[in-house]
């Protein structure tokens, strides 16, 4: 039988992956603050709740994608959410990139009150989201993961459980940490190659198919050449991610440091208002930074 599956949040990512669950046969209702994303869901089939009550009332998979640790707590706790109106036994997964230690809380309180939480933070963009290929990075029990795995195969390719709740959110955040500093360094090497007046295109071809070779440079190279840095993954999250990684990091006494350069080049992207763009627009700070700035 097939699952009934709340899904809350319908942003640049939230929105495609619901519609791929529709697509893979599930019944998707729909929760989002502004009404027209709920409703661009249900013209593709799924549904469209008036509240986070409406969404989950029965429903067997809960998901949640939304920005920040206080949006999920938010969403979880608050006298609207998911713990006051969800059914005992069903599975909550949160595919929201937030703090490890609030993952790991609320995955707490979620089983005191019946659930079974997953925190499953994904990777890949809207791209990715659109074609159902994100990788997914997953915290919980193996039994409730098993139990949504075809949840799982309907918005991801690579799909693994890496461990006890909040561990998905640990591997999110090396995970950010990791594409913050290959769009910054893509974004050095593509000055660089610009102050020489290098065939751009060309070079990032042959960059391609070598060691340097990577999915940064696949998806945002040509953004870069273009000076085009429409939103999919806006910058001003990335910040939030990145705050993420220090604080962890600073909890662990793990040393970053060049995750601490990147995070601070990324605040500085976002506090000259420009968190708005693509992370690829990581690329004006280190084109101002040249003097290459054609603005």
């Amino acid at each position: 039988m097939s699952k009934t599956i709340a899904f809350i949040g319908l942003g640049i990512m939230g929105l495609p992956m619901a519609k791929n669950l529709v697509n893979a046969g599930f019944d998707v209702r729909g929760f989002n603050r502004t009404p027209a994303k709920a409703d661009a869901l249900a013209e593709a089939g799924g549904s469209a709740a008036a509240t986070i009550a409406e969404a989950v009332d029965g429903a067997d998979v809960i998901i949640t994608m939304v920005p920040d640790s206080p949006d999920v707590e938010a969403v979880l706790t608050g006298d609207d959410g998911i713990l006051a109106h969800a059914s005992a036994g069903a599975t909550w997964i949160d595919f929201s990139t937030i703090r490890p230690d609030v993952a790991k809380d609320l995955a707490e309180q979620a089983k005191t009150a019946g659930l079974k939480p997953l925190d499953a933070p994904v990777s890949g963009g809207e791209p990715g989201a659109i074609d159902g290929v994100l990788s997914v990075m997953i915290g919980g029990d193996q039994a409730d993961f098993d139990a949504v795995s075809d949840v799982f195969d309907a918005v991801g390719k690579t799909i693994v459980l890496v461990g006890p709740s909040g561990a998905g959110q640990t591997v999110k955040a090396a995970n950010q940490l990791m594409v913050a500093g290959n769009i910054g360094l893509l974004a050095e090497a593509v000055v660089f190659l610009e102050a020489y007046g290098v065939e751009t295109g060309a070079a990032l071809q042959v960059l391609g198919g070598g060691l340097a070779g990577s999915k940064v440079l696949d998806q945002k190279g040509q953004k870069m050449l273009d000076r085009s840095f429409d939103p999919g993954f806006r910058l001003e999250l990335h910040h939030k991610d990145m705050g993420i990684v220090t604080a962890a990091a600073r909890e662990a006494g793990v040393a970053i440091p060049l995750g601490a350069t990147v995070a601070q080049l990324v605040a500085a992207t976002v506090q000259q208002g420009n968190g708005g763009l693509d992370h690829s627009g990581l690329f004006t700070v280190i084109e101002a930074l040249s003097g290459k700035n054609e603005n």
